[in-house]
Parts: C-alpha cells; sequence; structure tokens
C-alpha cells in the first residue's frame, strides 16, 4: 500500500540516490515540469541508475513523462519502456485512445493525471480506457487555473468526481496531489485528512519532510485497525453460524460496513504499519494497485482485478 509518491527532478542524479533512501514508499522520477528542455535527455539516462539504488527492498521507482501528445514522448516511452520501473504517471491525460496508446507501447501500468476540464469531463472514459490504466488522480494547480478557481474549496466538486470515476473502473481510490507549501506541514496534514476524508488514499509529495505527516494521515490507527479487526472476526463468526452479525452495543454489521474493514486491514497489513498478527496481505501489493484491496464496488461490472 503506497502513501507516498516522492517527486524527484531527474536530471538531478545527485538527488536521486537521496530520494530512494528518504524513506516514501515510493519514488517518481520526474521527466516534465521540474526538468528544463536542454536536460531531458540527462534526466532519461538517470531512470536506470534509480531503478538499481532502490533494488528489490526499496521505494517503487514510476517515471513522470512529459505530455504524451508533445514533442518529447516519444523519446521518454523509448526509455521508460526499457528501464524496468514499476510504471508511468501520464501528465495532461484528456484522451482515453492517447492512453491506451501509451499502455500498448509500453506494456506498463500507467497513473493517469487529469489538469484540465477537458480530461475531467473524461475522466470516466480515462479510467476505463486500458486494462494497465492503475489509478487515476488530478494535477490540481494545473487544474485550478484552467478552471479558474479562486481558492482551493473551488476543487471540492473534482475531487469528488475523480474518486467516483476511479471507483467506478475498479481501480484504487486516486493519490492526493501535492502540497507544495513545503513548510506549512500543518497546513499538509489539515489537507491530507480532508482527502482522505473524501475519498484519496495516499499523496504525491515535493520533499522529503513531507512524509512523515502524509505516512501518519495515511495509516490507518491502532484503534482504527483494531475495529476493523472486530468488525471482519465478528461477521465472519457469525456468518458461519448463519446468524445476522451485530457488533456489542446492538450495531448491525451489513456488508459494505465490512467490506471498508477489509479495506481498513488491507492498508494496515504492509510493513511497519499496525496489523493483526494473522492478517493476510493483498495478493497485489505490487505498486500496481495502492489501495483498496477489498475490490471493486459490489455489482459495478468492472474488470476484475482492478484494486490493490
Amino acid at each position: 500500500m503506497i502513501r507516498s509518491w516522492l517527486y524527484v527532478p531527474g536530471h538531478r542524479h545527485d538527488r536521486v540516490p537521496k530520494a530512494v533512501h528518504a524513506g516514501a514508499d515510493a519514488v517518481v522520477i520526474d521527466l516534465e515540469d521540474a526538468v528544463p528542455p536542454a536536460d531531458k535527455v540527462a534526466a532519461r539516462a538517470g531512470i536506470p541508475a534509480a531503478v538499481d539504488a532502490a533494488g528489490e527492498h526499496g521505494p517503487s521507482i514510476w517515471v513522470r513523462i512529459n505530455d504524451p501528445a508533445g514533442p518529447w514522448a516519444e523519446d521518454d516511452l523509448d526509455a521508460v519502456a526499457v528501464s524496468g520501473v514499476a510504471g508511468i504517471r501520464v501528465p495532461r491525460c484528456a484522451d482515453p485512445t492517447l492512453v491506451a496508446q501509451v499502455a500498448e507501447r509500453t506494456g506498463l501500468p500507467l497513473q493517469l493525471v487529469v489538469e484540465s476540464a477537458a480530461g475531467l469531463l473524461q475522466a470516466p472514459e480515462l479510467a476505463f480506457a486500458h486494462p494497465l490504466i492503475a489509478g487515476i488522480g488530478l494535477g490540481e494547480a494545473d487544474l485550478s487555473a484552467d478552471l479558474r478557481l479562486v481558492d482551493d474549496t473551488g476543487l471540492d466538486w473534482a475531487r469528488g468526481w475523480i474518486v467516483a470515476a476511479a471507483r467506478a473502473a475498479g481501480l484504487p481510490s486516486p493519490v492526493q496531489s501535492v502540497w507544495t507549501a513545503v513548510g506549512d506541514p500543518d497546513g499538509l496534514r489539515v489537507s491530507s485528512e480532508r482527502g482522505r476524508a473524501q475519498g484519496f488514499f495516499g499523496r504525491s509529495v515535493v520533499h522529503p519532510r513531507q512524509i512523515p505527516v502524509v505516512h501518519d494521515v495515511y495509516t490507518p490507527a491502532a484503534d482504527e485497525v483494531a475495529r476493523a479487526d472486530r468488525i471482519v472476526r465478528v461477521a465472519e463468526a457469525t456468518r458461519a453460524r448463519g446468524e445476522a452479525a451485530v457488533l456489542d452495543g446492538g450495531r448491525f454489521i451489513d456488508p459494505a460496513v465490512v467490506e471498508q474493514a477489509r479495506v481498513i486491514l488491507a492498508r494496515a497489513a504492509r510493513r511497519n504499519d499496525v496489523a493483526r498478527p494473522d492478517a493476510t496481505p493483498p495478493d497485489n501489493q505490487s505498486p500496481l494497485r495502492n489501495a483498496d484491496a477489498a475490490g471493486p464496488p459490489t455489482g459495478s461490472g468492472v474488470r476484475p482485478g482492478g484494486h490493490q
């Protein structure tokens, strides 16, 4: 379960090893906004070294390519396809056909980033564009500019829309967009807690100092895990007896409550997280699907294996 995604400029080869060892669950080698045009080649050349530095036990290594419709996309895809990375972040997504072409060409899991009004309208189609789509989320800075928003609250409806698009397609809860005020950890915490409440899981970060806050917010608390564990145990025991599952205090446990409890346990069942001793980690703890191991919504008709 990936809680933190640390961006690092791909052309800053001195920073890449530091990013790999900064404690993030995943590192995103950026070939796009953080890299000047003159340094695009150098950024691509450093990808294999990042994969080697992470090894088998380090963070997952992803790459954010340039605009797939832009002039650098072809070289980006050539470099990434043979690099051994876990997957690709695709920015400025608005065309499902183009996204499917990227998936076919690379054969790698894709995280789609929606950054425009046009992309937002296409979010459901983007989420279903190809079986290799591993997630969909927002690039909130560019989206805010395109929508002419005056403050952060204007994004609330877009956040709900992208969460619904992801879940309807059987994808993980979206990864929350970056908090750019590196020197404001309190603001980061408030924003992350709100994001979790809105249906996001995990967050992209731009500095290692943001990682502990994001991990704290997106790691289920011990009491939350204990309650989820109890719900699952009671539900399983009473179901085996053919009875209705009821918690102490008379609260009925319906299937939706049990499903949510399983999600909490799956999110906790990772290294260094609190979980019940006999909890079985989800069978897709790879970075392909980074949350919501309980599966797609019942009756959604989505493709199988669409969750992690």
